[in-house]
């Protein structure tokens, strides 16, 4: 089935709809917990080997984004959450809605964009899988006093590399700010967990996603794994 590429991300499928033992052409089938299936791009490695599956969240249907944000919201009311902090960019989107299903008034943005009373002692240095150059992470001073001795969920849409991830993470330690889960709506593939765990070996337990896509390999014309 040939996609363009303006209907990925805009569907949640019936249970069953796409077999997933491959191999896969086009697109990547997952499965949410509670069967439905999404259809994710999939984008070929520089090596021609490899590829991963794609969640550009923004650009998904109101439908997908409010399926995502329902199972992730689930999946952190267990840890008994007072604030949600969202990362930029594509992350802001699914914490807003994670943090309007838990009942809370709003949530933390972090960002890249320094305001003039921003701090820089309240800043790392940040990069991601999908962007070259490397950028600045933020919090605004004014935000600490909602996420002092509280319960903090640190949310993001994919987790990949874990670079994002434990840029977060770094900046919230500055302020002694240590979130009791992370949450994402896909894990891509298994590489970040060493980063993590690197990072601190309590962080890859923590961590709770909607789905995750593991990395594919080249097979004919088609991606196994």
């Amino acid at each position: 089935m040939v996609m363009k590429p303006h209907e990925f991300w805009q569907e949640i499928h019936a249970p069953g709809s796409f077999d997933l033992a491959g191999p896969h052409s086009g697109f990547f089938p997952v499965t949410l917990d509670d069967g439905r299936q999404l259809r994710l791009p999939i984008r070929p490695l520089a090596d021609g080997e490899h590829a991963l599956a794609s969640l550009i969240i923004n650009q998904a249907s109101f439908l997908v984004v409010e399926a995502l944000a329902d199972d992730l919201a689930q999946k952190l009311a267990n840890f008994d959450v007072d604030v949600v902090v969202g990362l930029p960019t594509l992350g802001l989107t699914l914490a807003a809605e994670v943090a309007r299903r838990l009942g809370h008034s709003r949530y933390v943005p972090l960002g890249t964009s320094r305001k003039f009373w921003y701090l820089d002692e309240l800043s790392v240095p940040m990069s991601s899988i999908t962007t070259q150059q490397q950028k600045r992470l933020y919090i605004d001073p004014r935000m600490l006093p909602l996420l002092e001795g509280r319960r903090v969920a640190l949310v993001d849409d994919v987790i990949s590399s874990g670079t994002s991830i434990v840029a977060g993470l770094s900046l919230l330690a500055a302020s002694n700010i240590v979130p009791v889960v992370i949450g994402a709506a896909m894990l891509q593939s298994d590489r970040w967990r060493e980063r993590l765990a690197d990072f601190g070996t309590q962080w890859p337990g923590r961590v709770q996603g909607v789905f995750t896509t593991p990395l594919l390999k080249k097979a004919g014309d088609g991606w196994i794994f």
